[in-house]
């Protein structure tokens, strides 16, 4: 159960946390060259969104935990663009990992993303996510400004939906 997991913390919106908390927390958990990666370039000048984003506080009120969300498009080579969500980063202050924080705020995410019928992305590790509904499955022929391990490039659709097989993936603005 995600409560009892996620003992000790409460969530709120992203907007609540200090944004340069947010990034000491990025830095902390991902390292300081973190902004290098693939996963950055994606999001480049597009704006997080706030309603599939949120923050972890602990009972003192520090943040401990934060998700963000983006909106993200797969373009084909005719110029036709599916809309997508980016799920990520994902950070929980190394002490606290364990404890269901991050499984908590991606529920929260993944059930706002749900609302709007668009599908998610996420670059991460396939035993994590999978049971989540990720999955390589549809993303093997698709173009990112940067390298990425095939495995780990990860879209979550629901029943009845389809993505192009090809296309570049970008920031959707």
């Amino acid at each position: 159960m995600v409560a009892a997991a996620a003992m000790g913390a409460h969530f709120a919106p992203i907007e609540t946390a200090d944004p340069q908390a947010v990034e000491r927390l990025l830095d902390h958990a991902f390292g300081a060259d973190r902004q290098r990666r693939t996963a950055y370039r994606l999001r480049d000048g597009v704006v997080h969104a706030p309603a599939a984003s949120c923050a972890a506080f602990d009972t003192q009120g520090t943040l401990v935990g934060s998700l963000q969300s983006w909106p993200l498009a797969l373009t084909q080579a005719d110029g036709m663009i599916t809309p997508l969500w980016l799920v990520g980063p994902i950070a929980v202050e190394p002490a606290r990992r364990g404890e269901g924080i991050a499984r908590a705020m991606l529920r929260r995410a993944l059930a706002a993303m749900d609302a709007t019928g668009i599908p998610a992305v996420l670059i991460g590790d396939p035993e994590y996510y999978g049971p989540f509904g990720f999955t390589a499955d549809a993303t093997a022929g698709w173009s990112l400004p940067g390298p990425v391990e095939r495995r780990r490039l990860l879209a979550r659709l629901d029943d009845g939906q389809a993505l192009p097989a090809e296309g570049m993936l970008g920031p959707r603005f």
